[in-house]
């Protein structure tokens, strides 16, 4: 078996899967709440009961492991809606998932619908802890603010507040291609634990400069080990040559 191709073949996949990623990072450095993702790999020794030499005997393979979040918080973009919110801190939001359920978002624009129930940008309804809608009344909608523990205040007096749920383990949370993300086992954040901001939202925390670097370091990389190939073919060759000369 020619061990190098496979070799070089794993690394070679593994340069695709960050290229993707990165990619990826660089579509969505003004998506509200994005967090860039980085690749994962694990190594997996495959080891020979036979070789020219020992130390030839273990061969190191590049796993796809997947990828994880970079949980960095972005930068405050003021909105000038005051009942846009940015989390300061972990935590996501509940809303009603389109498939039914929950699902979680850190994009926090916030609208009022038609029926009076607040939602997000893409018209899913924010829920409160109980898993219900937070209504505002008819008469209420010009008036009615976010605290910082996430309360919805009204003339009256509170009409609910936004549920909070943080994760001891964020990269478990899977990504659902709509902007909101689905999770299990989260616990909801007390009055005391939420801290939001309003009037604004939370930016991507992509850094364009450093994602484009690492765009042209993957490339780079992969233009070696095609090299590599090349190389590695050539010996190949000119060693058969020779060895068709052997009388």
């Amino acid at each position: 078996m020619d061990v190098s191709s496979f070799v070089l073949l794993s690394h070679e996949q593994a340069l695709r899967r960050q290229l993707d990623i990165t990619a990826n990072n660089i579509a969505n450095v003004n998506t509200v709440g994005y967090k860039r993702e980085q690749a994962l790999f694990h190594e997996y020794v495959e080891n020979a009961e036979e070789a020219p030499v020992e130390d030839a005997r273990n061969t190191s393979f590049v796993l796809d492991f997947g990828a994880i979040h970079d949980t960095t918080q972005g930068s405050f973009q003021v909105t000038g809606n005051p009942l846009d919110v940015m989390i300061d801190g972990p935590g996501y939001l509940n809303v009603e998932s389109p498939g039914g359920g929950v699902a979680y978002t850190r994009a926090g624009f916030v609208k009022i619908l038609q029926n009076g129930d607040l939602a997000t940008s893409g018209g899913q309804r924010l829920l409160d802890e109980n898993g219900r809608a937070i209504n505002i009344p008819e008469d209420q909608m010009s008036t009615v603010t976010i605290t910082e523990d996430g309360s919805v205040m009204g003339t009256d007096g509170p009409l609910g507040r936004l549920a909070v749920t943080s994760f001891a383990n964020e990269n478990m949370l899977e990504v659902r291609g709509d902007g909101l993300l689905n999770g299990a086992g989260g616990q909801f954040m007390t009055a005391a634990q939420t801290r939001l901001k309003t009037g604004g939202v939370e930016g991507s925390n992509v850094e364009p400069i450093v994602e484009t670097t690492h765009m042209v370091e993957i490339l780079r990389s992969y233009q070696a080990s095609q090299r590599m190939t090349t190389d590695l073919d050539s010996m190949r060759r000119n060693a058969i040559d020779r060895l068709s000369k052997v009388s």
